[in-house]
């Protein structure tokens, strides 16, 4: 079964691309969605993020989002150990999750698939782009946030021009109507490529 990674800027529009994915029946593993999952659920995990943080980082079982944010916001070395708790969990999870699935081919999505190296286990990749302006006023109706605050968040992640050029497919996502038709597309060239191998 062939493994479509799925990425995108921050209000570029990954959850929408992913929803029409969907509805053309295709499994969608959301990467982000599963680190949450595995922050509350997994024991293991728990304890390696209180060692790395402090008791702070947890009140019970439910994680402190907005602690461990703080902490990891302005600390890259922070958030590479962050992330070597949270991404081998999620690849794990991941695998065991493909297994259930039985369809041509499943998406995986993952905001930071180019930046981690995690494209490279997957057989193509999907970028989603869309202008910085209309990703701002996307991003401060969903969460509020400040201009400032979205920079800063966009400054973390690599820009749409170096994702292109390691994605196999890129999505201009600013009229849903043709970003429906440009998942139709792909998907059929998709479908192609797994014929092919």
């Amino acid at each position: 079964m062939m493994v479509v990674g799925l990425t995108g800027g921050i209000g570029s529009g990954k959850t929408t691309v992913a929803g029409f994915f969907k509805e053309l029946g295709i499994p969608v593993y959301i990467a982000d969605d599963a680190g949450k999952r595995l922050m509350n659920t997994s024991s293991r995990i728990r304890e390696q993020i209180i060692d790395l943080f402090g008791e702070a980082a947890y009140s019970g079982d439910t994680p402190e989002r907005k602690y461990i944010a703080s902490k990891v916001f302005n600390d890259k070395e922070l958030l590479e150990e962050l992330n070597k708790i949270i991404h081998p969990a999620v690849a794990q999870d991941f695998s065991d999750w493909v297994k259930d699935q039985s369809s041509k081919y499943v998406i995986y999505e993952a905001a930071i698939l180019f930046e981690t190296g995690g494209y490279k286990k997957c057989d193509l990749s999907i970028l989603v782009t869309a202008p910085k302006k209309l990703r701002i006023e996307r991003l401060q109706k969903r969460d509020e946030s400040s201009r400032q605050e979205i920079q800063q968040r966009m400054d973390n992640q690599w820009s749409d021009e170096k994702k292109s050029e390691l994605a196999d497919f890129i999505i201009i996502n600013e009229d849903l109507e043709q970003t429906r038709q440009q998942v139709e597309h792909i998907h059929g060239e998709i479908l192609k490529a797994g014929q092919n191998s």
